[in-house]
């Protein structure tokens, strides 16, 4: 069904000093592309949450996207654009390493698997 919610979770890890660096160029210069490719950022996590000389954060950027047909449709535009691996690669010295995982919520899966 369309208005199932699909979540896209980004999960970087970062070098120490570098979490509030990274997430001010992820708010300013990843998120707008996001946005204009149907994204809804949901919630931008920190863990631990504290700056710790020495340590590293996590940081958990949660997006939203309603249904497959939008979730295939950003997915495609983001694989045709370069502007966000070029990103990606602009701060890449910040990471230590990162993933990407869609999930929904449980009660949803069944519909998300009809379409």
């Amino acid at each position: 069904m369309s208005d199932r919610t699909i979540y896209i979770i980004d999960r970087i890890v970062l070098r120490p000093g570098t979490a509030r660096a990274f997430i001010d160029a992820y708010m300013s210069e990843y998120a707008p592309g996001a946005r204009e490719r149907g994204l809804t950022l949901d919630r931008i996590l920190v863990s631990p949450p504290a700056w710790i000389d020495g340590e590293n954060n996590i940081v958990t950027a949660t997006w939203t996207v309603s249904g497959p047909r939008n979730w295939w449709a950003a997915a495609v535009e983001g694989r045709h654009d370069p502007a966000p691996a070029r990103w990606w690669e602009s701060v890449a010295a910040m990471i230590v390493e990162r993933t990407r995982s869609m999930a929904s919520a449980a009660e949803d899966v069944e519909g998300l698997c009809n379409v």
